[in-house]
């Protein structure tokens, strides 16, 4: 029976990975800092611990032949740039180190689109792009490019580790957490929408993804794991007419949106609440690449679900679940 570490086990990723590896008949370990997730099976085991503590890491690492790293932070406001570096970054090169010490371990490290290069005009990006050290980016793209500079460099020194990059990952999870405010975005009928497109992709592709470039052994490997391309506001609309809800109808224009963003940092750094919206988000969403899955087609295979499906799934989800 193959034992595996996941962090960031009670997330909406980690949550689902947990069920895949245990159905896969997986020995499992998950790390929670603050609330395990409800899942409970007698070959899961669910430890509390952070990755910031490298002792704790080294306890857990050294009972385990696979790692999946999920555990990070996700933030664009200004007052959080430190927490992005600690947990991100830092986090990320004590899981390497203890990796290391563990040749016979392999790592899954969990990054994101947002540490891939983009270049404006450019409509679709592969993995191969090279990062640009002074384009500007956020905060959060940095700390996750460099928690990936500290995964490669692991691999340098001989860790067997793949990493993926999702695009916004969708699922029924927190509302209050990750992409599914989005859907109680529409559940609450609000009237705004924005400009731009976003990438997204469903949770149980991302675990199919991760399971087989593991089982695959491609090691030192990057993949961008995407399932589609589509407007904020094709996207709401589909998700208002699942639940039966009002779709956004104003369109806030791009110099609006600029406007809002400089409103919101003041606000921010007279009351240290988080801004609603911020100059990174507020121009990302004017972009439109599309990041490419033909890598991860390649290599393993896999089909990504349709978008509808996805947006019908999570709906049913969450409304039975009663979490919006």
């Amino acid at each position: 029976m193959k034992h595996v570490l996941v962090t960031g086990g009670s997330g909406l990723l980690g949550h689902f990975l947990l069920q895949r590896l245990l159905e896969d008949g997986c020995l499992v370990t998950a790390i929670f800092r603050k609330t395990a997730s409800s899942i409970t099976h007698e070959n899961l085991q669910w430890v509390e611990g952070d990755i910031l503590d490298s002792l704790f890491l080294r306890s857990q690492v050294l009972k385990v032949e696979e790692v999946y790293h999920c555990a990070g932070f996700v933030s664009y406001a200004p007052q959080d740039v430190g927490l992005l570096q600690k947990i991100n970054v830092e986090g990320t090169a004590n899981l390497v180190d203890v990796c290391l010490e563990n040749p016979d371990v392999r790592l899954c490290h969990v990054s994101s689109i947002a540490a891939i290069n983009r270049k404006k005009g450019e409509k679709i990006i592969h993995e191969d792009v090279k990062w640009d050290p002074v384009a500007e980016r956020s905060a959060y793209a940095f700390s996750k490019h460099f928690a990936e500079m500290e995964v490669w460099r692991g691999i340098s020194e001989g860790l067997k580790a793949v990493i993926i990059n999702p695009s916004i990952i969708l699922g029924p999870g927190d509302p209050a957490r990750s992409s599914t405010q989005l859907f109680k975005y529409i559940h609450d009928e609000h009237s705004f929408y924005t400009h731009g497109f976003a990438n997204f992709v469903d949770v149980r592709d991302v675990v199919e993804a991760m399971v087989r470039v593991m089982n695959g052994k491609h090691w030192g490997e990057r993949f961008i794991i995407n399932g589609h391309q589509t407007t904020y506001e094709q996207f709401f609309k589909q998700v208002a007419q699942i639940m039966g809800k009002k779709a956004p109808t104003i369109k806030v224009p791009d110099w609006v949106a600029e406007i809002i963003w400089r409103v919101e940092s003041v606000r921010g750094k007279l009351t240290g609440a988080k801004p609603l919206i911020t100059k990174e988000t507020a121009r990302i969403a004017k972009e439109e690449h599309f990041y490419s899955n033909a890598k991860i087609k390649a290599a393993t295979g896999i089909t990504f679900r349709p978008l509808e499906d996805t947006l019908r799934w999570s709906c049913e989800q969450l409304i039975k679940q009663q979490c919006l």
